[in-house]
Order: C-alpha cells, then structure tokens, then sequence
C-alpha cells in the first residue's frame, strides 16, 4: 500500500491522465507524466512532466526511478515500453491487458476463450480474405483495422460480396492487417466500468447506456434502459475479464444488448473509460479515484450513484456552450485545458444530474 506522498508515473498526457493526477493528488500522491506534447493537459495538473517520447528507454528508465508505481491512460502504449518499466518498476493494470487490447483480433480471442460471446469474426489481410469473410458472415460487416483505431477511425462498412467495394475498403484502411465484424442487430449500446484490485476484490460502477454520433461517444446515461438479467450478463462477462486479466486497476467494457436482453461484448479498454466519466458526478468515489486506489493497494470505494444522470461530451465548437452551460443548474462541468477547439476533439464534458423533484 503506497503511503501519502508517494509518486504515481502515468504514460500519456490526455484528458484521462489529467483526470487521474487530480484524483492522485486529492488522496495525497504526487504524479509524474510522460508525454512527448508540452504543456498537455495532464501535465498542467500534474506534479512534474518527463517530455519525451513513450519509447525513449532513458525517459522510461527516469520514470522507473522517480515513481513507486506506473500506470498508463490510453491503450496505444508501445508494449515494450510497458514491459521494459515492469522490469523496473510495478506497472498497473499488468501490460498483458494492454497487449491484448492493442490487436482486435488477440482481443476477441481472448475474449471468446474466457467465456465471452463477441459478434462473428473473421482475420482479413487482403482482399480476398475480406470477400472469403464477407460470405461467411452474411454479406455484411465492418471492416476495422486490428491495431490503432479508435473513435470510428480505420472502419470501414459493408453490405454485399462487392468486389469493387471489398478492394476500395481496403484501400481505405491502407491495407493494413484488419478484423471482418459481423453486423449484429442490437438495440442498444452499454458499457461497464469495473475494478479489481491486487487481492482480486472488484467492484462494478451501474451500467451506462451509450449513444455514438461519427463513431464518437456523444453521451452516457445512467441508469441504462436493461433489465436486471441483462445487468447480470454484463457484470458476469466483467468478472470473467477481470480476473482472466489478472487485472489491476480500472477497465471499461462495452457490450451490444440484443433484441433478447442478451449481450455480446464488442471491445474493452484496459483504463478509465469516456462513458465512466459521469462517475465524478454521480458517485462519492469516480473511476479516477478507484483506478488510483486500486494501483496504489488501497481499499477499493463504494461505487454507488447517488443521482440519475446523463454526461454528455463537449466535442470540438461544443465547447462554445460552456457560458449557456454554466447557467444551467443541476450541470457539471469539465474542461480539459486544451487549446485549440478542432472538429471530432473532446474539448471536455458535461454531466447533468437529475435532481428527484
């Protein structure tokens, strides 16, 4: 168990980052980033900013060395890096998570293999394993990268066995190694954000239910509209992930609820989540501070909410409605110090709590 005082490196310099140095210093902990970006929004609540890139092996050494515990705020860390602090330092969550995240297909394997049902995939390097995956799903999919896409980048959608089409899509993504999703009717979107700590203790935050507008996630609303077998699925296929993961701090997982109250898990994300972020509202411990608690070997928080809500992301000119915002009541507000509003950039957030009249 760390003490008050001790130094949390966090890899990544983003909105999450920034959100987790602040819940770091609310209990006490000093935080370092690394970030190759100057003046990110981490760091500008952080304690100290290692400038550099996230493979530079003497940054990562210098890290190692001031930090009694590192962690990381989005999933596109090189491994490596993250395997050569684990030989230096305690790195949560453990870089196998972040391994397997990286490539959609190690990802629906992994999550198959533990019990998880996902929609049918297929591997595409080319196109024709994309029109041999095209027949044996049904004509219909999406065609995504299997590394490095996120927010709708490196997708590509598709009806028929299109010859032309099949090659332009992979085209699109610029040939790149690539999973074939089979489409899956579904009438809604939600996500869990878990912990589980060193001991194996987890506890779960009430499901979201999501909306996405451009394949960005628009807003997160609680309490989602499931039933309570639904509920269960997910807080099930969230144990089995945990624990297969032998996992170390705070994950969201996003799940198709289908027609049938059943679901199938779409990705996970081995870090504090978008559509957790209406936690710091609605909860006396938000996903930072448990993600922070649990990395630190402290006691895991209730993650109770105390008031219905709904976050909604401030994306790119959004943010121009923050004076209108703060005239609401009932409204939080977070902004993330970033500087230039540019179309598709989450410039912050708002969660709308619904106060019982």
């Amino acid at each position: 168990m760390l003490q008050a005082g001790s130094t949390i490196g966090i890899i990544g310099g983003g909105q999450l980052g920034r959100m987790l140095a602040m819940a770091a210093a609310r209990l006490g902990f000093k935080t370092i980033i690394l970030e190759p970006q100057e003046d990110c929004p981490a760091a500008q609540v952080a304690n100290r900013q290692i400038t550099a890139a996230y493979d530079d092996r003497s940054a990562l050494q210098a890290l190692a060395e001031a930090c009694d515990v590192v962690t990381y705020e989005f999933e596109n860390v090189p491994v490596e890096a993250a395997q050569f602090l684990a030989t230096q330092t305690i790195v949560y969550p453990p870089p196998l998570a972040l391994e397997i995240s990286q490539d959609r297909v190690a990802e629906k394997q992994f999550l198959n293999e533990s019990g998880i049902a996902t929609a049918p995939w297929r591997i595409v390097d080319d196109v024709q394993d994309l029109i041999a995956a095209l027949s044996a799903l049904g004509e219909r999919g999406i065609l995504k990268t299997r590394r490095f896409g996120y927010d709708g980048k490196g997708q590509v959608r598709l009806t028929g066995l299109d010859n032309e089409a099949a090659a332009q899509a992979v085209g699109t993504i610029r040939n790149a190694p690539a999973i074939l999703e089979g489409f899956v009717e579904f009438t809604r979107e939600v996500s869990v954000i878990a912990a589980r700590d060193k001991a194996g203790n987890v506890r779960l935050y009430d499901i979201t239910e999501n909306i996405h507008k451009n394949g960005i996630l628009d807003t997160s609303a609680v309490p989602a509209a499931i039933s309570t077998d639904t509920a269960v699925a997910c807080a099930r296929a969230a144990h089995k992930l945990l624990h297969a993961l032998d996992y170390v701090g705070v994950l969201g997982f996003e799940f198709f609820v289908l027609d049938d109250g059943s679901v199938i898990a779409n990705e996970f994300a081995p870090r504090v989540h978008n559509s957790g972020h209406w936690t710091e509202a609605a909860c006396a411990v938000s996903q930072f501070e448990q993600h922070i608690r649990a990395v630190a070997g402290l006691p895991l928080g209730d993650t109770r909410r105390h008031s219905d809500c709904v976050m909604q992301n401030l994306i790119g000119d959004d943010v121009l409605q923050v004076p209108a915002i703060l005239a609401e009541s009932d409204a939080v507000l977070h902004l993330y110090g970033k500087a230039e509003a540019r179309p598709g950039r989450k410039m912050g957030h708002v969660t709308r709590i619904k106060s019982e009249k």
